[in-house]
C-alpha cells in the first residue's frame, strides 16, 4: 500500500513539474486599468488607480528618464498636447526620485495638469506589463478597458487615432 501511495505522489510531482505555466500577458487576462500605486514626483504623495478621474481615457506611459526614445516620445507628446487634453496620462518609472524629478522639470510636465508623473518603487508596471523596452504605452478607454499597447517609440498621431 505504501508503494502505491509513494508511486502516485511521485507521478503527481513529475506531471506537475512538466506542466505548462500560463505565459499569457497579465494585462490581456485582466483588461482594465491595473491597481497601481506610484509616488507622485511633484509632491511625494501616493497616487493610485482610485485617484484616476472616472469616465476619462487613460494612457499609462512607462519610461526611463535616461532613455533617448522616452525623451523623444515625451517631446512629441507635449508638442502635440491638444490631441490628449481629454486623456489622463500616468507616466511612471522605477528609477530614482532625483532622475525622475529632473525629467519632470526638464520637460515641463507641471505645465500639463492631466499628466501625473511618479516613481514606481516596486516595479509593479514592469512586472504587470512584462516591459521589454522603453517607452511602453498602454491605452485604456473611458470605461477603463484596455484598448491598445505600444512598445517603443510610436508616432503620437497613431496613439491619438485610438482615442
Amino acid at each position: 500500500m505504501k508503494k502505491w501511495i509513494l508511486l502516485s505522489l511521485a507521478v503527481g510531482f513529475y506531471t506537475q513539474s512538466f506542466s505548462q505555466n500560463d505565459t499569457s500577458l497579465i494585462y490581456l487576462r485582466f483588461p482594465t486599468v491595473p491597481p497601481f500605486s506610484i509616488i507622485n514626483v511633484s509632491d511625494s504623495t501616493k497616487f493610485t488607480k482610485a485617484d484616476l478621474a472616472k469616465k476619462k481615457a487613460t494612457l499609462i506611459f512607462i519610461f526611463s528618464p535616461d532613455c533617448d526614445h522616452c525623451q523623444d516620445q515625451t517631446k512629441a507628446l507635449t508638442a502635440n498636447f491638444e490631441l490628449f487634453k481629454k486623456v489622463q496620462i500616468v507616466m511612471a518609472s522605477h528609477l530614482s526620485h532625483e532622475l525622475i524629478r529632473k525629467f519632470y522639470d526638464d520637460y515641463r510636465i507641471a505645465d500639463h495638469p492631466n499628466i501625473i508623473m511618479g516613481r514606481d518603487p516596486s516595479y509593479f508596471f514592469g512586472t504587470f506589463y512584462k516591459i521589454r523596452s522603453f517607452p511602453a504605452l498602454f491605452l485604456y478607454n473611458k470605461k477603463g478597458n484596455f484598448v491598445k499597447a505600444f512598445d517603443g517609440s510610436v508616432p503620437i498621431r497613431k496613439i491619438a487615432d485610438y482615442l
